[in-house]
């Protein structure tokens, strides 16, 4: 009978003489290594051709609904509605500058003191003749004036005295007891009290309120009184104080300067609204309206942004750089906002709220009568045509075509209408 013969057997045969069992063992591993690599080989040809039938991955970008703002974008740098020129109004020395460039005062603060001697001896002088002045009324009301009084009573007696002879005498004489002499000595004696009473009367008048010597002392108190108040005020100017609340942005002048009237020598940049004067391209002068919101920045502090608000737009255009110049107030101004700080201004021209959004970046021929988007259905890309509305940066509303929750692919992404892809969201 045959016997069997075993795959053991058969592999002993076909191995050299005296390999053995080792031999056998290796044979069959080497055989083993060149099957893994041809599963391994089969496996990533399969993954491949589901790849293919998949389509290539491609990023896609949602359509959203959000409220989509068109911004003017400016720069320009902070300034205050106006500025104070300070100056001296006399001539004089500096004798000390309080103040430094930057430092912020308040109304009525001493600035700059100038050397006041002169001014000083001037009111003085002034206080002299005011004291001068005031004695010689005194002296109306205490002396002079009560002096005329009784004067005056003296010769209201005398002009009686003088009437009372003056009708005896002249009784007499027509009587014929008296003599015509006594009567001449009577008539000449009255008329001398006559002419008495009458000066006295006088000089009580003009020591009256109202009378020549009065006016002329009340006058000339007057002048004193208002020489002193100029020379004060002229010593006053020595002090060169704050006109209001600011900050002070220039200084021109140091210790031991001589200072001219008029010579601005600080500018003080008023407490109060602070407003962005910016340059606008006059090609989006239609857009511009007062009363515009917008948003600013300094440059200094690009990440904190503050509002402002559109307040004036200057009716003329600088034709060397094509622009408007326009103002914008900013209602609650940050503490580090410095003037002629350089800013970025956000001047929101238009406004929609809850649009329909896409990036500019996906749309089609965005300018041409037909504009399309390549959406995402059914796992292949699909052309779809859209009407455009507000465009804002790289952000595109979608009036038709479209609604919130599809996927859009980029026009760079190189895909065609009907490919089949496989979308990656952004």
């Amino acid at each position: 009978m045959d016997q069997p013969v075993s795959a053991a057997s058969t592999a002993s045969r076909d191995l050299p003489q005296g390999a053995g069992h080792g031999g056998l063992i290796a044979a069959l591993w080497h055989r083993k290594w060149w099957i893994a690599v041809l599963v391994l080989a089969l496996a990533g040809a399969g993954f491949l051709l589901l790849r293919w039938r998949a389509g290539p991955e491609v990023v896609v970008y949602p359509v959203v609904k959000a409220e989509l703002v068109r911004s003017v974008v400016a720069t320009g740098h902070v300034e205050t509605p106006y500025r104070v020129d300070i100056g001296s109004q006399i001539t004089g020395t500096v004798k000390d500058v309080l103040v430094e460039e930057g430092q912020s005062v308040r109304e009525g603060q001493p600035l700059i003191a100038l050397d006041g001697t002169e001014l000083n001896s001037a009111v003085v002088q002034a206080e002299g003749a005011v004291a001068q002045a005031d004695a010689r009324m005194r002296q109306l009301r205490e002396l002079s004036r009560p002096a005329a009084e009784e004067a005056q009573k003296q010769a209201r007696a005398n002009l009686e005295n003088a009437r009372t002879a003056f009708d005896r005498a002249d009784k007499l004489a027509k009587s014929g007891a008296g003599t015509q002499a006594t009567l001449d000595e009577a008539t000449r004696a009255l008329n001398v009290a006559m002419t008495l009473a009458r000066t006295a009367e006088l000089q009580v008048y003009t020591t009256s309120p109202g009378g020549s010597d009065f006016v002329i002392a009340e006058t000339q108190l007057s002048q004193a009184k208002a020489n002193l108040a100029t020379a004060h005020a002229r010593l006053g100017y020595a002090t060169i104080v704050a006109p209001r609340d600011g900050v002070l942005i220039t200084r021109s002048v140091e210790r031991g300067s001589v200072v001219q009237a008029g010579k601005t020598l600080l500018v003080l940049a008023p407490a109060g609204a602070t407003q962005l004067v910016v340059q606008i391209d006059e090609k989006n002068l239609s857009l511009l309206k007062v009363g515009e919101s917008a948003l600013a920045s300094a440059d200094a502090y690009a990440d904190q942004r503050f509002p402002a608000s559109l307040t004036y737009i200057n009716p003329s255009v600088d034709i060397t750089r094509a622009s408007v110049e326009v103002k914008l107030t900013v209602p609650d101004p940050p503490a580090y906002l410095r003037q002629d700080m350089t800013v970025s201004v956000d001047i929101a021209v238009d406004r929609r709220p809850d649009a329909v959004v896409v990036p500019a970046r996906t749309v089609h021929g965005p300018t041409s009568a037909a504009p399309f988007v390549l959406v995402v259905r059914d796992g292949r890309a699909r052309e779809q045509k859209v009407r455009l509305g507000l465009r804002a940066g790289d952000q595109v509303q979608v009036l038709e075509g479209l609604t919130p929750g599809e996927e859009v692919l980029p026009v760079a992404s190189g895909v065609r209408a009907g490919q089949r892809i496989r979308p990656v969201p952004r």
